[in-house]
This record gives structure tokens, C-alpha cells and sequence, in this order.
């Protein structure tokens, strides 16, 4: 059975994802590490659970609500406005008309969200408009789109009002697709969350585990691969443990 590799969670621009994988596939090769490249279908709980990966990219809400046994490798820094260090935030989405108001004006309107196991699309909004319930209610209507830029494109349709968005994904679509944004606006950010964790099987051995950090440590700092980490707005690695996405579950977000 060959160990897989994939990167999911930011694949907005197929040429790019390709590359990151050949590189993280070059990079291990090196390392005595044979590896094979998959594209996951939709059903990423499946594939992140499996006994066969090495190395992925998963959503720091899923790590700790329902995937218990695989572990973490690190966190890929980014530069997209909105991250810090290992930690990124959700940006608040809307049409240009309504980018006068506040969060709290949204009460009683539409909200659009990726999934309902997401931490940008979803937890961390739900955790941000809770203080402004009312009898436990703020939206009137929650609908779930099955991605960012779906949720995007909801709002621009005019079949929701609000969106909380990845903030990388709001700078990779602003690159890859600028039609679909240019008419919305910005109205706010949420707290800084743990970025989206690497992560690996169950039964991968420490010793894979640090030639993967060892790899991904120098596909960001090697020049080969500067052009190529500058167009997916990766600027650092870092390892990471399961304590650190704690902050998820409780809403407490430290600042960096």
C-alpha cells in the first residue's frame, strides 16, 4: 500500500496545487520517501481517516471534533492579509451596499456558510454571533453552499446576505478570480485561529514524521521553490501538536 499525499483545503488554481504536490513529492523522494499524489474527492473525513496517508491538509474544526487519532505534522504559515504567523482569520463577506454595517446589523438576515465542520466558514462565525443572539437566535436563515467560493457566489446572487471567509482563500480568489469578489465588500475579520493543520495517519512513524517537517521546512525556505510557495501565499512551516488548535473548541483565541 503507498503512502498518499494531497493538499485539498486551498486548491483554487489547479496549476499551483500540482506544483506544491510535485514539489512535497520531489522533496521526500529525496529522503528515500515514495510517495503518490491523490486529488480527494468530496468526502475528505474518508480520506484524512485513512491508514494509507502520509501527509494532508485538513480544517482545524474536523481535527478536533472527529478525527481523534491522526496526528499532526506542522501548520504552513501564510502571508494572505488576515494571517499571522500560524494563525489566519475569517473575513466577513457581504454586497458593496451593505458594507457600511456591522455584524450586529445582520441580525434577522441570511448567512451563507461552506460546512457545517468548518472553523472559518462556520465555528468561528457561529462563535462571533453568538454574543448577539437573541433567545439563542441571530440569523434568519443559515444555508450551507459546500464551499467558500460557492458561498460567495450565493451572496452575489443575492440568495444570502453574509459569509464568514477564509482569509486565503478571499486573497487566492482575489488572484485566481476577481469577477467573483469585485462586487462584495469587506466588513471585518474574526479573531486569529489556528491555521489549517498537516496532518498524517494514525500508525506513521515518528521517524516519517520528521523527514516530513524536515521536507516541508525546506520547501519554504530553499529559493527552488520561492515562486512557487509566493503564488500559494505560503511563507513558513511550523510544527504543531493538538493543543494548539484547543482554542477552537473553547472560542478562546490567544493573540499572537
Amino acid at each position: 500500500m503507498s503512502s498518499k499525499i494531497a493538499f485539498p483545503m486551498y486548491d483554487l488554481y489547479r496549476p499551483d496545487s500540482e506544483a506544491l504536490l510535485q514539489a512535497v513529492q520531489d522533496l521526500l523522494a529525496s529522503r528515500g520517501v515514495a510517495v503518490t499524489p491523490v486529488w480527494p474527492d468530496r468526502d475528505l473525513l474518508a480520506h484524512w481517516q485513512s491508514d494509507d496517508l502520509l501527509l494532508s491538509q485538513a480544517c482545524g474544526y474536523p481535527l478536533v471534533t472527529q478525527l481523534p487519532e491522526v496526528q499532526t505534522v506542522g501548520c504552513f504559515h501564510y502571508s494572505a492579509p488576515g494571517c499571522e504567523d500560524i494563525r489566519y482569520r475569517s473575513l466577513l463577506v457581504m454586497r458593496q451596499r451593505d458594507g457600511n454595517k456591522t455584524l450586529a446589523d445582520f441580525r434577522g438576515s441570511r448567512a451563507v456558510c461552506n460546512a457545517p465542520d468548518s472553523q472559518s466558514g462556520y465555528n468561528v462565525f457561529m462563535q462571533m454571533v453568538a454574543p448577539l443572539a437573541q433567545s439563542g437566535t441571530f440569523f434568519r436563515e443559515i444555508i450551507f453552499s459546500g464551499s467558500h467560493r460557492q458561498s460567495l457566489v450565493a451572496i452575489g446572487e443575492g440568495r444570502a446576505d453574509i459569509a464568514a471567509i477564509d482569509c486565503v482563500t478571499f486573497a487566492l480568489l482575489q488572484r485566481h478570480a476577481p469577477q467573483l469578489i469585485s462586487h462584495l465588500a469587506v466588513i471585518g475579520a474574526s479573531p486569529a485561529a489556528p491555521g489549517l493543520p498537516l496532518i498524517t495517519a494514525r500508525n506513521t512513524p515518528p521517524s516519517r514524521i520528521a523527514l516530513l517537517r524536515g521536507a516541508l521546512r525546506q520547501l519554504v525556505s530553499d529559493p527552488t521553490y520561492r515562486t512557487l510557495c509566493a503564488a500559494l501565499f505560503i511563507s513558513g512551516f511550523s510544527d504543531v501538536s493538538r493543543q494548539d488548535y484547543a482554542p477552537i473548541l473553547s472560542g478562546d483565541y490567544p493573540q499572537p
